[in-house]
């Protein structure tokens, strides 16, 4: 393994840890947010005065898409580097092994192009999103800095992108 897949694979596995967290926070958020409900429903039903002061929380529902949208993102350079994606090879497998790797490296090539637009545009529309001060309804949380997270996290996918391309370019021009 080269300096550059280690390097990588570091920061995938980092990115791995950030969508597990927010994942875990998110069902955190929405049990916690579940239990409040009912204490309120408990109280107007039963006026059980020792949970009258419980609340739901203000903007989970802002909270868990910004969550999941984290957590979906960060998770997707990771899921490529496991092979976690859903291909069909039944075709490609009667190939030779230097055609496999052919087809792997046209096929790793587009989606390189493809991921690097869409961190690209995400930068952009982030910094639009900046510019016009654009914020979630009721928790008035920026929106920006999950579309730059989405950015870096597309822009690591390309990472690993170029690292299989560079690794089945090498089965190509070795056979």
């Amino acid at each position: 393994m080269n300096p550059l897949e280690k390097l990588v694979k570091a920061l995938v596995r980092y990115m791995y840890y950030v969508a597990g967290t927010a994942l875990v926070l998110m069902m955190v958020l929405t049990c916690v947010d579940i239990v409040l409900r009912l204490a309120v429903t408990l109280y107007a039903k039963h006026g059980w005065h020792f949970i009258e002061n419980l609340q739901p929380i203000p903007g989970t529902y802002e909270l868990v898409c910004f969550l999941g949208s984290t957590a979906a993102a960060f998770a997707m350079a990771h899921t490529l580097v496991e092979s976690g994606h859903v291909a069909v090879s039944v075709v490609v497998r009667l190939f030779s092994e230097r055609l496999q790797a052919v087809f792997q490296v046209v096929t790793s090539s587009l989606a390189f192009i493809f991921f690097g637009l869409l961190s690209w545009q995400s930068v952009v529309y982030a910094q639009k999103l900046e510019r016009w001060g654009e914020v979630s309804m009721t928790l008035e949380l920026p929106y920006y800095p999950f579309v730059y997270g989405l950015a870096f996290a597309a822009a690591a996918v390309c990472l690993v992108l170029l690292t299989m391309v560079i690794s089945e370019g090498r089965k190509v021009v070795d056979k």
